[in-house]
């Protein structure tokens, strides 16, 4: 009897690890794609995202990566989206967005203000994508996408039926390297800052290979009642309104910055409150003559330019102002500010480009399918998955 029992424990386990082998090789279909070799920005012209400035709108805090409660029993949040719309206008933001994964979800008090957006991804990799300006979910997605073309081909993919898309979290995403980073193309902004570090060289890996993005630090909020993951990632957009047709414009236009800030009180919820209402800001930021300048609300204990391969173009310490003159080597530059309080600061890139070509540095790189490698590849899953489909009824036969 007990023989029989580990026969059929052994036998339902082998099932079990065929089928989830199965469902990894049937979703891992891709076109390979011929990448073209990384070419850091160039030209005459310097890219301004700060050109469109306006002082009588600036600045609204915003998140846009947000969880609540969905329908199901599967749920990653148990609030609902007012309870953390409510959370978050607590800490002053003027613009919360919900991007619950793979599932559109409405605003909750104002129709007016709903953004379609949702969060990408099933896979075990944590390779999420923020699909912005969408009508519909698109469920497809690669289990295991181990190479740069599985990646790049989810992203050809959901760009077919939206606006545009952020690449979330790259720092905890399995699989991110300096060679994927410099092959992948499509997104218009990347997300910052993990909590890990501050250095964002990820972004990096990208922006040195002439892949231009802006960028947006966001909580990804699951639990608003927890102090130390509410209200420390967010961004300061210049725009009019938090409808989503101004949203679309600013988030297109690179007019905002982000922003670290730390858990203040660490658990004294009226601690945290009071001090989200003095947050150092940016005063004014822009370009001039070939100049960089930007001014601070508050003296920094130090500010960087970073530039091509995460090199430090300019430090400057105990200042609340910069001006960095973008020298002829000079690909981007790229702003971060450390306050004393532990905040930081993040701004967008400035970059190289030739304005009689397009309106700015960002280029929809392409990448032509290689057909016989294409058929290869998945010529070898199809082998694969007949592999395994005989394997299991192997297994349930016996």
């Amino acid at each position: 009897m007990i023989r029989k029992i580990i026969r059929i424990f052994w036998k339902t386990l082998a099932v079990i690890l065929l089928v989830a082998l199965l469902a990894v090789v049937v979703t891992s279909i891709s076109p390979v794609y011929r990448f073209a070799s990384p070419k850091p920005f160039s030209g005459d012209d310097i890219f301004n995202p700060y050109k469109d400035i306006d002082t009588s709108y600036c600045w609204k805090r915003a998140n846009f990566h947000t969880h609540t409660m969905v329908e199901g029993p599967l749920n990653e949040c148990h609030h609902t989206p007012a309870q953390v719309l409510d959370s978050l206008r607590g800490f002053g933001y003027d613009i919360v967005t919900f991007s619950n994964h793979n599932e559109l979800t409405d605003h909750p008090t104002d129709p007016d203000l709903q953004v379609n957006l949702y969060e990408h991804g099933y896979n075990l990799f944590k390779y999420h994508k923020l699909v912005f300006g969408c009508e519909k979910v698109c469920r497809f997605d690669n289990l295991i996408p181990l190479f740069a073309f599985q990646k790049q081909f989810q992203i050809d993919i959901l760009n077919k039926g939206c606006d545009f898309l952020q690449m979330n979290h790259p720092f905890r995403t399995n699989g991110t390297s300096p060679f994927q980073m410099s092959r992948l193309t499509g997104y218009r902004i990347m997300e910052l800052d993990s909590g890990v570090t501050t250095e964002q060289e990820y972004w990096d890996w990208a922006l040195s290979a002439g892949h231009y993005s802006f960028a947006l630090a966001n909580d990804d909020l699951h639990y608003p009642d927890r102090s130390w993951c509410t209200a420390v990632r967010c961004n300061f957009l210049c725009t009019r309104s938090a409808r989503y047709e101004d949203l679309k414009e600013t988030l297109l236009g690179g007019c905002y910055y982000s922003m670290r800030v730390p858990d203040y009180g660490s658990g004294d919820w009226k601690v945290k409150h009071l001090e989200n209402e003095s947050l150092p800001s940016v005063s004014n930021i822009g370009l001039k003559d070939g100049v960089i300048f930007m001014k601070l609300s508050e003296k920094a204990d130090s500010i960087r330019v970073t530039g091509q391969d995460h090199r430090t173009l300019c430090l400057e310490t105990s200042t609340d102002s910069l001006a960095y003159h973008f020298r002829g080597e000079d690909t981007y530059a790229r702003i971060t500010a450390w306050f004393p309080g532990g905040e930081v600061i993040y701004t967008n890139p400035f970059a190289r480009y030739d304005a009689s070509v397009s309106d700015s540095p960002y280029v929809e790189a392409p990448h032509p399918v290689d057909v016989p490698l294409t058929i290869l590849f998945n010529l070898l899953l199809l082998l694969l998955a007949s592999a395994d489909i005989y394997l299991i009824i192997k297994v349930i036969r016996q």
